[in-house]
Formats: structure tokens, C-alpha cells, sequence
């Protein structure tokens, strides 16, 4: 998505930060839970596990060399509200949660070779409800929702790249393309970005 926002952008230079990229690293932070073999792992469905400070430093460090700059991921909006950002446009991507499951399962199953029920069994556990606890609240305060669900009749296309298009389409029209930041909420714009399930 993040992509089809860069190709769109009539200006200059667009700095693109996904937010997969900005979890912590070590157990002095971070929200950490026990693993299936006992072995403690980073929650990534909680914001508290995102570094917030290296997100925002890199914010600031693309809007001072006068870059457009696309955030993108569940916790976007959370973690950037702390830059003081000019213009600003907030964009929550919606998808239902049937579709994100079959998603998650299509990415990390079937494509990394993750086992299916280590991930049912975390998505009813604690994924569903962190979703509705930490992304859902961020829909109401968003600039833009976008409802992601490919049409019927647009079905033979990728779904990623319908939901891009989606996406693109309700953004370019209101004037996201004279702001400064876009943040992307509740959405993953690249195969393979996703720290865990």
C-alpha cells in the first residue's frame, strides 16, 4: 500500500517507514509474553512493544530534509501523534476480521511455513482482542476510512493490490498529497514485514 501511496505522491522525496520495522529488541522493554516452548516473545500485538522514540526520531529526521513521509502499520497513528507534524493525514484501513485471518494465514502459513495452530490458537487467545483493544479505537480518530473489501467484480485481482487501489483511490481525492505525513493504520503493506502472529 505504502508503494501505490509513493507512485501517487506528485511530490517529493517520500520517505516510506513501516512500522514492523520499529518493534523493540531486547527484554528490558517491550511487552513480553511466554512462548509455546516456555521461552518468553515480544507481544507485537501490543503498541507498548513499539519504539516509539526511534519511530519519532526518524519522523522528524525525513520531515526536516522537507520529505513526504508514509507511516504504515497497526500502531502508526499511536506511535506518531508524538511528532509535532505540520500536516498531517490520518488514514485507518479497514478490513474485516475474517479477511485479515485469512490473510494472516495465507501470509505466514502457507507462504513462511508457520504452523496453523500456533496461530488460530494466538489469534483467539489474545490477537483478536488486542486488535480490538489497540487498533479499532484509532478508526474514530482517523482523517479517512477506508472500507477495504474488493468488490465482487473486481475479484480478479490481487487482493493486496485492490485494497492498494483501494486505498489510493479515497486518499487522492480529499488532498492527502498536500500533507507532509501520512500515517496508514491497520494495514500491512508488504509480504513478509510481520514479526509475529
Amino acid at each position: 500500500m505504502a508503494a501505490a501511496l509513493v507512485e501517487a505522491a506528485p511530490i517529493g522525496p517520500v520517505r516510506v517507514l513501516h512500522g514492523d520495522d520499529y518493534y523493540v529488541d531486547g527484554p528490558e522493554r517491550g511487552v513480553w509474553v511466554p512462548g509455546e516452548e516456555g521461552v518468553s516473545r515480544l507481544d507485537v500485538g501490543d503498541p507498548r512493544s513499539v519504539d516509539e522514540a526511534r519511530l519519532a526520531a526518524e519522523v522528524a529526521e525525513a520531515l526536516a530534509d522537507g520529505s513526504v513521509v508514509i507511516v504504515e502499520g497497526l500502531f502508526a497513528r499511536r506511535v506518531t501523534r508524538l511528532v509535532a507534524a505540520p500536516d498531517r493525514f490520518d488514514v485507518f484501513v479497514d478490513l474485516p476480521a475474517d479477511l485479515r485471518l485469512a490473510r494472516k494465514i495465507r501470509r505466514k502459513c502457507l507462504g513462511e511455513g508457520f504452523p496453523l495452530d500456533v496461530l488460530l490458537r494466538n489469534y483467539l487467545t489474545s490477537r483478536r482482542a488486542a486488535h480490538e483493544r489497540h487498533v479499532e479505537p484509532e478508526r474514530a480518530v482517523c482523517d479517512l476510512v477506508v472500507e477495504a473489501v474488493v468488490p465482487v467484480h473486481e475479484r480478479h485481482v490481487e487482493p493486496e493490490r485492490a485494497v492498494c487501489d483501494l486505498v489510493v483511490e479515497a486518499v487522492v481525492p480529499v488532498g492527502v498529497l498536500a500533507s507532509r505525513v501520512w500515517v496508514a493504520v491497520g494495514a500491512r503493506s508488504r509480504p513478509g514485514g510481520s514479526r509475529g502472529c
